[in-house]
């Protein structure tokens, strides 16, 4: 059961992150040159919110 789940969120994430390069490659590559020259704090601060969100989202819908 839990590894269903597991399975179902993952292969959805691939999804979701597919669908920007998909769409439009040009935009998703100067996005990703972008990241890349971010500090480590701020890329640790974006992934911390992305972090909270996600958990504030799994507390909703549960």
């Amino acid at each position: 059961m839990l590894q269903d789940v597991l399975l179902t969120a993952f292969a959805l994430m691939l999804v979701i992150e597919g669908i920007l390069p998909f769409l439009a490659p040009k935009l998703w590559r100067d996005t990703f040159r972008s990241l890349t020259e971010l500090r480590d704090g701020q890329l640790r601060f974006a992934g911390l919110a992305s972090m909270g969100v996600g958990l504030a989202l799994l507390v909703l819908a549960s």
